[in-house]
């Protein structure tokens, strides 16, 4: 974590977050970097899909097509957020913690969607498989999150 808040330092890059799975554990962890205000611009918490819909322009009939814990919902809401944060980088966060949303056998539970862009441009995306429970999950997206922040900040 710290060294993804010194590397955008460095880098003069800001950074912002649309989270659902995490309900705001990203922003808060991020937040706690020494420093943190030369780069964290802020976050939204979306847990509720009409807030997905509603603040963050994701489309109706995106979310019932692929659920609001989706790669393709990820990336939308990150790219909503680009209307209400300005930052150069903009993470979404969408996944199942617990049982009670759009689980399958195919995603159960532990399925975590993250979606970056960069200035509009894609700068990473994955999917996760954790296993454990709901704070398992979400630590584990939060460093993962961070690990792919820094791939990726060493990548340009």
């Amino acid at each position: 974590m710290m060294t993804a808040g010194r590397m955008l330092i460095d880098q003069k890059l800001t950074i912002a977050f649309a989270e659902s799975a995490t309900a705001g554990r990203l922003a808060a962890e991020f937040s706690m970097i020494e420093n943190a205000g030369k780069f964290l611009k802020g976050g939204i918490v979306c847990y509720d899909a009409c807030l997905k819909e509603n603040l963050l322009s994701v489309d109706h009939t995106l979310i019932q097509t692929y659920t609001p814990e989706s790669m393709e919902v990820t990336q939308a809401i990150s790219h909503g957020l680009s209307r209400l944060i300005p930052a150069d980088i903009l993470i979404g966060v969408t996944g199942l913690t617990s049982a009670g949303g759009s689980e399958t056998a195919e995603k159960p539970v532990g399925t975590v969607f993250i979606y970056a862009n960069h200035q509009g441009e894609l700068a990473f995306s994955q999917r996760f498989n954790f296993t454990g429970e709901r704070e398992d999950i979400v630590a584990a997206t939060v460093e993962s999150c961070a690990t792919l922040l820094v791939e990726y900040l060493h990548s340009i």
